[in-house]
């Protein structure tokens, strides 16, 4: 899994509570056995209409957040089933980073596990970033998670929380399965001598 340290990106806003996780990858989408791929369905139904075609009226069709890594929504996001496929959807797409101000439990945890940074902020912050991001045209956020700091070019400081089990995880690149494996060592030890064991 890839390290999470800061990023400096474009914020893309979809500005909608209750985002649910099948408006983030619709079902018809979920067939795909591979991890990638998925960032061109995300938020399809909004995205695109029926004969497949940009709807330009939704926020991150417009030129302007193209290329945002920095995604910023209302409360409750990542809502409804629990399907992984949302994250993989999100990174896919080239966001780094989801900035609400409450996450669905499911969703904030897979988060975790696939190098995405969720953090949460309070509805005023929230409101006061959708309203940078509207006044300033590309609009770009640094975000540090070694120091837990969200700053801007026009004098924003925030400092936000995350649990600090959670935090290594990311600044180490580390899934639960990486977590295991810096035990290698002593797992191969033990199946060894257990292995041993059974031979006498």
């Amino acid at each position: 899994m890839e390290a999470f340290t800061k990023i400096t990106g474009i914020v893309g806003p979809v500005d909608r509570v209750n985002v649910d996780t099948d408006a983030i990858i619709p079902k018809q989408f979920l067939k795909r056995i591979e991890r990638t791929g998925f960032g061109q369905f995300l938020f399809y139904e909004w995205r695109f209409d029926q004969e497949g075609n940009n709807i330009e009226s939704f926020e991150l069709n417009k030129p302007r957040f193209q290329g945002a890594s920095v995604l910023l929504s209302r409360a409750n996001f990542g809502c409804g089933s629990s399907r992984e496929h949302a994250p993989w959807a999100i990174l896919d797409y080239g966001f780094k980073c989801v900035i609400a101000p409450s996450f669905a439990d499911i969703f904030y945890n897979n988060c975790f596990k696939n190098s995405i940074l969720p953090i949460k902020l309070s509805e005023e912050q929230v409101e006061d970033l959708f309203q940078r991001t509207e006044a300033h045209e590309g609009y770009k956020l640094n975000v540090n998670l070694e120091n837990q700091t969200l700053t801007d070019d026009y004098g924003l400081h925030i400092d936000f929380q995350i649990d600090e089990h959670r935090r290594q995880f990311l600044l180490q690149g580390l899934d639960d399965i990486g977590l295991t494996l810096q035990h290698e060592a002593d797992i191969t030890a033990f199946e060894q001598k257990r292995a041993n064991s059974a031979v006498v």
